[in-house]
């Protein structure tokens, strides 16, 4: 039987050809390898083959990514009470306007449509995207597009159904895939359905809607936004229009091509709707992207969903780097997160640090080392770092709206400091493979937030360890990983110098205040490793 193990390698060698250390590693590895080892191996394969984890997500609001180049065409998709904007104008706060359940900041446009989008898909995979994210897109009167007139419909501002197959083409021509905003808890109060429903009690989509004299304004709506009535999700007709049907919503974008959904306000849609909804796309695209805006702990969502918007991840970050919490305590709860979460659900859940409902990170963080910390976790920690357009830059901006400017392209030069030390770590998660698939593991620390990421592979670990106090830190650290071999040196992974080794399972490790560390176990440098009878 052990005969049949022997690969052609060491068949050569047997009889008397010379083989590569490499094929001789490969045997080896494969020959010891322990039955925790085939287990991990085969958990790490099938993550990798999901594209769903550990990806790259880049967030676009269209009207405000890149100038038209058909603008005079379309001026009359911006008659009042819209108004059109200069590209380099930005957003101010706006005032109510007359006649409409609208604020003047919501009717105010900057042109952008899927068009010139398109002409920018260079810039997108260049800086290293897997997932094109786009806010809102359906039809609708504002330009946030959060009060959708009709799903079935793209606004014609931003172009047309067509454009989106286009769009999905072009990107998966690339490599990429493309998830739409899917605003299914509420529409728009300007939707021919809803202003139906509201004035015949006989209409078929009356009980589409809450609909009484009991609420203040004949109907429930979105957080009492009069603008914003919302859907019942519980009677069987809608959850055909949006996501049950063939023809719904969710599956027939799916069929256009799109490769999920991310889903508006998910907590306010329910963890049953959620779950059918992911059943239902998942009948139309095996691996179709589910994922809630969720603001709270994730692991019951994860249910439901095949990941969320990790606020919370964010918050922790957001106050570590602020001092509101130390590093052991950050580690606590990141580890308590990932327990109770689970792997699967936290690789496909987005890492954010700001969006269109934040202060842009510029704004958010205003010292250098806590931007830079923070986006090292992002792209560190388990999950799928999700960017908002114009944060490589280094935009500014605060509360919405002045988070929501137009892109500001004269900022992408190959001199921007901030783009360059993105891509960085955008390179580095994606050459990483425990980064993108690797299980978490913290590291105990007395003043440090410290972990280990790690695959079935002992030499693509990786140790980040980060320090938001004033003072430099020693500290010798215990390294819970039986596959690092006594004496291996550690080294600098963005740029390869060796700082620490562990010996007997413990390093000893010197960090600056406000700094943080990306390290990597390396093999010995000669011929003979440690290494070699070790997955």
């Amino acid at each position: 039987m052990r005969a049949m193990i022997f690969t052609g390698a060491i068949a050569a060698f047997l009889a008397g050809a010379p083989t590569t250390a490499e094929d001789a590693v490969h045997f080896d590895k494969a020959r010891y390898q322990t039955p925790s080892d085939k287990t991990l191996t085969a958990v790490m394969a099938a993550r990798e083959a999901d594209w769903r984890n550990g990806a790259i997500v880049y967030q676009v609001i269209v009207d405000r990514f890149a100038p038209s180049k058909s603008l005079d065409a379309k001026r009359h998709l911006y008659a009042p009470p819209r108004t059109l904007q200069a590209w380099y104008d930005l957003p101010k706060p706006g005032h109510p306007v007359e006649g409409a359940d609208n604020w003047s900041h919501e009717l105010a446009f900057w042109g952008g449509d899927l068009e010139s989008l398109m002409g920018e898909l260079d810039y997108i995979q260049g800086i290293g995207v897997d997932v094109l994210y786009l806010n809102p897109i359906h039809l609708a009167r504002t330009n946030h597009k959060y009060d959708a007139l009709d799903y079935h419909r793209i606004s014609p501002e931003y172009g047309t159904r067509e454009d989106v197959k286009a769009l999905a083409g072009a990107l998966h021509d690339r490599g990429m895939k493309l998830v739409l905003d899917g605003v299914f808890n509420h529409m728009g109060n300007k939707a021919p359905i809803f202003r139906e429903a509201l004035k015949d009690a006989n209409s078929p989509y009356r009980d589409w809607f809450f609909i009484s004299d009991a609420y203040k304004d004949g109907y429930r709506s979105w957080i009492d936004a009069p603008a914003l009535p919302e859907l019942k999700l519980e009677n069987p007709e809608v959850q055909d229009y949006i996501y049950r049907s063939d023809t719904s919503v969710v599956r027939s974008y799916l069929r256009d091509g799109i490769d999920g959904w991310r889903l508006d306000v998910a907590f306010d849609v329910g963890p049953e709707a959620l779950a059918e909804l992911r059943t239902s796309a998942r009948e139309e695209k095996k691996q179709a992207l589910i994922v809630g805006e969720i603001w709270s702990y994730p692991d019951g969502w994860t249910q439901s969903l095949d990941g969320i918007l990790n606020f919370p991840a964010r918050r922790i970050i957001e106050s570590l780097v602020d001092g509101r919490v130390n590093g052991p305590a950050a580690g606590r709860m990141l580890a308590q997160m990932a327990e109770d979460t689970g792997m699967d659900g936290l690789l496909k859940s987005w890492l954010l640090l700001d969006n269109h409902d934040t202060k842009r990170l510029m704004d958010m963080m205003p010292e250098p080392w806590q931007r830079d910390m923070a986006q090292v976790l992002q792209f560190t920690l388990p999950g799928s770092p999700n960017l908002y357009y114009g944060t490589e830059l280094g935009m500014r901006g605060g509360e919405d709206p002045e988070n929501r400017a137009p892109m500001r392209w004269d900022l992408a030069t190959g001199d921007n400091e901030v783009l360059k030390r993105t891509q960085e770590l955008i390179t580095l998660h994606k050459e990483e493979r425990a980064l993108r698939i690797g299980n978490f593991r913290v590291i105990d620390s007395e003043k440090l937030l410290a972990f280990e990421r790690y695959t079935d592979r002992a030499l693509e670990t990786v140790f980040v360890i980060a320090n938001p106090g004033d003072t430099a830190v020693t500290e010798t650290l215990m390294i819970r990983n039986w596959k690092m071999m006594n004496g291996t040196p550690v080294v600098n992974a963005l740029i390869g110098k060796r700082v620490a080794e562990i010996r007997s399972s413990l390093m000893d490790i010197s960090i600056d205040a406000h700094s943080v560390l990306v390290l990597k176990p390396k093999d010995f440098d000669n011929d003979w490793s440690p290494y070699e009878r070790v997955q």
